[in-house]
């Protein structure tokens, strides 16, 4: 597979002092990486860097805090080094999300764990594209906020149904990008077998249905889905995603669907059927899936099911290998033969 460049790999060449001008011709950069690389040619300021380890930022002196902790502690720890990087990473994706147009008003949310119980998150009203760190807030797992100068997000309580029904999630996010929304709004899980990004990052991204956001039914359906699936589609709503690796890798998760599901629309309108891969090269990207240690809820399946895109739209179907000659005569059943051959002539005779 060609080499992807994100926008973690450029800050770390800039902080290197290598000249990100000079990648192969060949390497596929994610947009957030070709955002970089035009604010450069621009001479905009770099973002502020994060280091990857930093995706659940254990406390600086290596103690582990949960929403127990005395006050003195969790202010301390709120306020240090560590989570303040992470604030600005959260503010910094806000940015992103709001540039692409993936949030509006104050739509779309963030959030990342950071101790055994408790976690980080964006606050209620307030636009993610122009968020400061001190606007971040600290909740428990029940949504209880221990700290911060604003509201936190009234859908927090979703984030931590999924925190707390899939251990692994360390980051979540959650917003509204057009094209994926149109999959939503029309309760249609995007087609599988198209475009082996999406297969590799994400997978399969089914529907929840819809219910009132901020609730915890809506919390639970979405939450329900997240053992087998980082990416969930909300019925008339948007998208929402989890990671176990950081917060930029969630927000990749949103990019990757939108930018599949624009493809797919697009396609869609070309007026020829779509070509998609086999099933065998899908289990290629599988297993490629699960070396990275990202879950994939077909693993397990036969051919013939991975690549179904029939109640999508008619004519995308599995690709199934042809049968043997004399196999597809061995399958069928010897009564049912008569039967319709019975029916045939029965049929001519009434023609003649």
């Amino acid at each position: 597979m060609k080499n992807v460049i994100s926008v973690k790999d450029l800050e770390e060449m800039v902080r290197q002092g290598r000249d990100v001008r000079a990648l192969p011709d060949d390497v596929i950069l994610t947009p957030s990486a070709r955002d970089f690389l035009r604010d450069l040619e621009d001479g905009a300021a770099l973002r502020p860097a994060v280091s990857a380890s930093a995706a659940t930022a254990p406390a600086a002196s290596g103690k582990k805090l949960n929403s127990r902790s005395s006050k003195a502690e969790l202010e301390a720890y709120f306020n240090s080094p560590e989570i303040h990087a992470l604030k600005e990473k959260i503010c910094d994706i806000g940015r992103r999300l709001w540039q692409r147009a993936y949030v509006d008003g104050n739509g779309g949310n963030i959030a990342i764990k950071v101790g055994e119980d408790i976690v980080i998150c964006t606050p209620t009203l307030v636009s993610k594209g122009f968020m400061c760190p001190a606007d971040i807030c600290l909740v428990d797992l029940e949504g209880n906020q221990l700290l911060g100068t604003k509201k936190r997000t009234s859908e927090i309580l979703m984030h931590l149904q999924m925190m707390k029904r899939q251990p692994r999630a360390v980051a979540t996010c959650h917003c509204h990008p057009p094209h994926a929304t149109a999959f939503a709004v029309a309760n249609i899980a995007p087609p599988t077998c198209m475009i082996p990004e999406i297969e590799v990052m994400i997978g399969t991204v089914p529907v929840a249905e819809y219910r009132t956001p901020g609730t915890p039914e809506m919390g639970k359906l979405v939450a329900d889905l997240c053992d087998k699936h980082n990416t969930v589609l909300m019925g008339n709503h948007g998208a929402v995603s989890w990671s176990h690796v950081d917060v930029e890798d969630a927000y990749f998760k949103m990019e990757i669907l939108e930018a599949y599901c624009h493809t797919v629309v697009v396609a869609s309108q070309l007026g020829v059927p779509m070509k998609t891969f086999s099933a065998q090269h899908l289990q290629d990207l599988i297993r490629i899936k699960t070396g990275l240690g990202i879950p994939d809820a077909r693993v397990g399946l036969k051919e013939c099911e991975l690549c179904d895109n029939s109640e999508w739209r008619p004519g995308v179907t599995c690709k199934v290998a042809p049968q043997a000659d004399g196999e597809a005569g061995a399958q069928l059943n010897p009564e049912a033969e008569k039967l319709v051959q019975a029916i045939t002539e029965q049929i001519v005779g009434k023609l003649k």
